[in-house]
């Protein structure tokens, strides 16, 4: 099932999410989050299921702050753009469970390392080193902080974790 985004005037997003629904590896490993949530640990899906409604929800969000005048931190921050925060949160929402195909316990910290080699492969050719860099900082952020205990210290980190908890039905 492909991630259905409405990318608008976004390219990069849209070539984003088409890699994303491209990547093999991604979709196995969102199979691998949902053996180890659903089928071992009798959770709800955290698979490809979730993410698309995380991301989805996240999306909106930001568009929604982003219409009533609130910056971005990116933007704030570094002088990127909204487009770029919205890649953040896409990317962010797809990476946040990967650590899930390892351990439920501690997977915001052990899916950091998968969400980094990802998140550098996806953004690939679409941004310069430095720029690149700040991105998967970014994503990595939302991917830690979205553990309830952990302050997020970007607006981007808090849209992906409350697009998070308004999937989850505990």
């Amino acid at each position: 099932m492909p991630l259905s985004i409405p990318c608008r005037h976004n390219p990069i997003l849209q070539k984003v999410v088409e890699r994303v629904n491209r990547d093999q590896e991604l979709e196995q490993f969102w199979r691998c989050v949902n053996i180890n949530a659903v089928d071992r640990s009798n959770i709800s899906d955290h698979g490809e299921v979730h993410v698309r409604i995380v991301a989805n929800i996240a999306l909106r969000l930001l568009r929604l702050l982003n219409e009533a005048g609130i910056e971005m931190s990116v933007v704030k921050n570094y002088a990127c753009t909204v487009e770029d925060a919205e890649v953040i949160v896409v990317l962010a929402a797809c990476l946040h469970d990967l650590g899930m195909a390892i351990h439920r316990q501690g997977h915001e910290e052990t899916g950091l390392a998968l969400a980094y080699l990802k998140a550098k492969e996806l953004l690939s050719d679409f941004y310069d080193i430095p720029t690149r860099t700040i991105m998967v900082s970014e994503i990595l952020h939302a991917v830690l902080a979205h553990r309830w205990d952990v302050p997020c210290l970007t607006l981007e980190a808090g849209i992906v974790k409350v697009a998070d908890a308004l999937d989850m039905t505990k």
